[in-house]
């Protein structure tokens, strides 16, 4: 039998795919990186080391997720007569907004004339970190296409400056607030 570790890998990924939308909600899990090794053309790969991602806005919801995935990737490992393990790298507890501050930005953006849009964003960013201070939310600007947290990622600098001006407007709004 061929012990062929990237194909099991495949199905891994095709498994993490159908898990993931195993259940109604916005979760999302992505493979991002696959190195089989030895990396020859005419060599079965005896390794591969892939990356998995896994974001929801409840813990729970990933943990629960992440336990099914494995479950499935014991399953494979045993169908393909290979070896699977996981290495937790770091687990981010995922980061509210508040909803002060959602409904301030939607009052100055609605006072400049902008339209909002309420959305999760699951990806990492530096709220992530604050919101373990400080209460926090964002200001997303559109992004030509739609496409974010890409190298093809460009907004228009009125965009840019429409959103600086949302932010502007936000914080005197909080500080006039708070001097009241």
């Amino acid at each position: 039998i061929r012990k062929d570790a990237l194909l099991a890998a495949s199905r891994l990924v095709i498994a993490v795919n159908e898990v993931i939308n195993s259940l109604p909600g916005k979760q999302v899990g992505t493979v991002g990186k696959i190195s089989s090794y030895p990396g020859a053309s005419n060599v079965i790969p005896g390794k591969v080391v892939m990356s998995l991602e896994i974001r929801d806005l409840s813990l729970e919801k990933v943990e629960t997720l992440f336990a099914e995935v494995q479950k499935r990737a014991r399953e494979i490992a045993s169908d393909s007569k290979t070896e699977i393990s996981f290495q937790q790298q770091f687990v981010i507890k995922p980061a509210l907004s508040n909803n002060l501050l959602k409904d301030k930005i939607d009052s100055s953006a609605k006072g400049l004339g902008f339209t909002t849009k309420f959305m999760q964003s699951g990806a990492i960013h530096d709220s992530q970190n604050m919101s373990l201070i400080a209460p926090m939310a964002m200001i997303f600007v559109p992004s030509v296409g739609g496409i974010s947290h890409s190298p093809n990622e460009f907004t228009n600098a009125v965009d840019m400056t429409n959103g600086a001006n949302v932010l502007l407007q936000t914080i005197l709004s909080i500080d006039k607030q708070q001097k009241s």
